[in-house]
């Protein structure tokens, strides 16, 4: 079955950096569109990034464009989320979503890692 690992995560002062890591298992990885998702508490889930699956095709959110950089590596069934100049704001719970062949909509959903930016 489908399978996707986040780890990474932790406590950062502000402007720190932070690199998330999502193993995924149970399917062909490098035919689909992935995706990193947030949910700060008591707020809905919100979109950060996507990456096609051969990573030509990359999209951020504007709350963190030039900040944040997605990547994966098919070989190792593995997608990324570097974060630079974190923020407050980007305190939140970072899933690793997985869509479809065709589009980024989710389909499956990892557990999450915590991300606290906090000085």
């Amino acid at each position: 079955q489908v399978q996707l690992v986040e780890s990474g995560g932790g406590l950062v002062q502000p402007g720190g950096s932070l690199r998330l890591s999502c193993a995924a298992s149970g399917f062909t990885f490098s035919r689909y569109y992935m995706s990193w998702v947030r949910q700060a508490p008591g707020k809905g889930p919100e979109w950060v990034s996507y990456i096609s699956p051969g990573g030509a095709i990359l999209r951020y959110a504007d709350s963190v464009k030039g900040r944040f950089t997605i990547s994966r590596d098919n070989a190792k069934n593995y997608i990324y989320l570097q974060m630079n100049d974190l923020k407050p704001e980007d305190t939140a719970l970072y899933y690793c979503a997985r869509g479809s062949d065709s589009s980024w909509s989710e389909v499956y959903r990892g557990k999450g890692t915590p991300v606290t930016v906090s000085s």
